[in-house]
């Protein structure tokens, strides 16, 4: 039989692995732009790494495979 303590132990990992899927994203973003030479501001970092919408993050990355600059990745947003 679980418990509420189980119940919240397991919302509270679930929780934790989504922030930690959503970082790795965003670093991974800001390595691609990085690697390909586009400068991202201070601003624009901080947009990124604060950024938890897993589906946003995927948006980002792709777009960040063929961006020139870092206006192509916010393209519509």
């Amino acid at each position: 039989m679980r418990t509420i303590a189980d119940v919240y132990i397991e919302k509270g990992l679930a929780e934790g692995l989504a922030r930690g899927r959503a970082q790795e994203r965003a670093e991974g973003v800001l390595r691609i732009l990085a690697a390909r030479g586009i400068a991202v501001d201070e601003t624009g970092r901080e947009r990124i790494l604060s950024c938890t919408d897993l589906d946003t993050l995927d948006r980002w990355f792709t777009r960040a495979l063929s961006a020139t600059r870092f206006s192509d990745l916010l393209a519509g947003e």
